[in-house]
């Protein structure tokens, strides 16, 4: 596998070195995203949000550390009624209001998105895990179904590659460092999704929001703090519960997931074999959400 390069081919790529094909290779670009809109919330915090869909039920979508609604959306593709995706403060057009901001705040972001669109299900991916898990600690009958994707941390703060990783970012992000942002974006594709046309329409999708939208140094602070003091707060959710989980992920690791699992009482744990396989097994992850959620 040839190491990533940045900037891309312009013609959408890759280029190969040495003998062999040289005509144009050109990839299906990013699609244009969708118009949102900023909703004000009852803690005075403005949230950009998208909705899709129709219909009841309606499910409520929270986002990574550092991604944002384009992210989650394949996730909610298959997932029948109505889809609440957001952005958490700090990311993308919603407010970064000042002081230290913790995963009690983020719970807040989650649940006003949530009670202002009639949410009855969520899914929450990483960071929005860890703000579900908040909110279910304070509210443990609010939602009917749940979903935690990659869960990152419970009552144990994240690990120093996790630290690492977002201080990248943010550096990158503030010094509008095009090939930096994409040097840190592209760690977060396969190896072999990396040099692809695909992997090239999901990092200029990512460097234009990124860029464009920046994200809030009050981020910074979040990978050293924890959702939950103890993890047996969450024995009192009564909803039936996927969690999904995977081997090898350094930012994810596998024990979260079980641990998290192991804590809610109606849960079922899914766990992939390796990283990466929300490419490698698109097919399968969109049938297992789906399935939990329309069913």
């Amino acid at each position: 596998m040839r190491g990533f390069r940045w900037p891309p081919p312009p013609d959408g790529g890759p280029r190969t070195w040495g003998p062999g094909p040289g005509a144009p290779r050109t990839g299906r670009p990013a699609l244009p995203e969708p118009e949102t809109e900023l909703v004000a919330t009852p803690h005075d915090v403005r949230l950009e949000r998208l909705v899709t869909g129709a219909g009841d039920p309606v499910t409520v979508f929270a986002h990574g550390l550092g991604n944002g609604i384009a992210t989650t959306r394949p996730f909610g593709s298959a997932v029948t009624g109505r889809r609440i995706f957001f952005q958490f403060r700090g990311h993308g057009r919603s407010d970064a209001p000042p002081g230290l901001w913790t995963y009690l705040d983020l719970a807040r972001d989650l649940r006003a998105v949530a009670d202002l669109g009639g949410a009855t299900r969520a899914f929450g991916a990483s960071l929005g895990a860890g703000a579900l898990c908040r909110l279910l600690a304070d509210s443990p009958d609010r939602f009917e179904k749940l979903v935690f994707f990659l869960p990152a941390a419970l009552d144990t703060p994240r690990g120093p590659e996790a630290r690492q990783r977002l201080t990248d970012l943010l550096d990158a992000v503030s010094a509008q460092d095009a090939s930096a942002v994409a040097e840190v974006v592209s760690l977060e594709l396969p190896q072999a999704v990396r040099n692809t046309p695909a992997g090239w329409a999901y990092l200029r999708q990512r460097l234009d929001q990124l860029l464009r939208d920046g994200l809030a140094p009050g981020l910074a602070d979040l990978p050293e703090q924890v959702p939950l003091r103890d993890v047996s707060a969450l024995a009192a959710v009564t909803a039936p519960a996927l969690v999904i989980g995977c081997v090898g992920d350094d930012l994810h690791p596998a024990h979260v997931a079980e641990e998290l699992a192991t804590a809610l009482p109606h849960a079922t744990l899914h766990v992939y074999d390796r990283p990466g396989f929300a490419w490698t097994e698109r097919a399968d992850l969109r049938e297992r959400i789906s399935t939990f959620l329309n069913g």
